[in-house]
């Protein structure tokens, strides 16, 4: 199985992408935001995931191992294939998805092309019952989650800090990402819990 791809951008299509590497050109579907960072002639590296079917092998190219985790996880969801989960990441790159999941809002999904309302309805319910993507994605979570580990390692801090206090972690989630909100920078973890402990006494 093609964890990645690094080579040269050989072409760029509406939908796919020409990754030449050692003399073999891969073509990789991808979503918009995917490909508008591509230029032909560049060197790109691409995270795969590879659907084998009986007909054909189709390669999916995302710029990061999250990305690649997501869009395999959002087709756990009954009515979820390739083409909409793919647009699903167009329309919120994973951080923006996490705090989707953790509201429940419905209408975050429901921009994505091909998410009507019941779709939308169903991707919110289910993925909050789901723990996250399984992969090489945990390895980057559980870096996030150190010390000095940026905003998603904040954001972790305070959850953890929530549940400690015997608060559910869905509720938790819920909390910190709406507090998350009201910041219009990343906040560090003390901010951001005692925002979250005035969302949960709401």
């Amino acid at each position: 199985m093609i964890g990645s791809l690094q080579g040269v951008v050989g072409a760029v299509g509406e939908d796919t992408a020409l990754i030449e590497v050692g003399g073999v050109g891969y073509v990789v579907q991808a979503g918009a935001r995917t490909l508008g960072r591509l230029g032909v002639g560049a060197v790109a590296r691409l995270f795969i995931e590879t659907h084998v079917r009986e007909d054909a092998i189709r390669l999916f190219g995302f710029d990061s191992e999250e990305e690649r985790a997501w869009f395999a996880h959002l087709q756990t969801i009954p009515g979820v294939g390739a083409k909409v989960a793919l647009a699903i990441l167009d329309a919120m790159p994973p951080s923006i998805l996490v705090d989707a999941i953790a509201l429940q809002d419905k209408a975050a999904f429901a921009r994505a092309n091909g998410v009507g309302p019941k779709l939308a309805a169903r991707l919110s319910q289910e993925l909050a019952a789901k723990q996250g993507p399984k992969g090489f994605v945990s390895l980057a979570a559980a870096r996030a989650a150190q010390p000095n580990g940026g905003s998603g390692g904040a954001r972790a801090e305070a959850v953890s800090a929530l549940v400690n206090l015997g608060i559910d972690s869905g509720s938790a989630s819920r909390a910190v990402a709406a507090a998350a909100k009201q910041f219009d920078a990343d906040a560090p973890a003390p901010e951001l819990i005692r925002a979250a402990l005035k969302e949960v006494s709401r």
